[in-house]
């Protein structure tokens, strides 16, 4: 089961830490919003996705078993 990767939008501030960390994964739209490329990581993308999450400054990024 692959993990998806949830934005918590009241904290995200979108200082673009998980952009530098994975810019496959997410990316800063022209409205200054975090905008997830990928909602669940392939299984060569998950180091970069976990990297992202312990990375996030604000604690918006999480992944999530379903």
């Amino acid at each position: 089961m692959t993990p998806r990767i949830v934005v918590d939008r009241d904290l995200c501030e979108s200082n673009a830490v998980c952009v530098r960390t994975a810019p496959d994964l997410f990316v800063i739209d022209d409205d200054d919003k975090l905008r997830l490329l990928v909602e669940q990581p392939a299984p060569d993308q998950l180091d970069k996705a976990q990297a992202a999450v312990r990375r996030c400054p604000k604690r918006a990024l999480s992944l999530v078993e379903e």
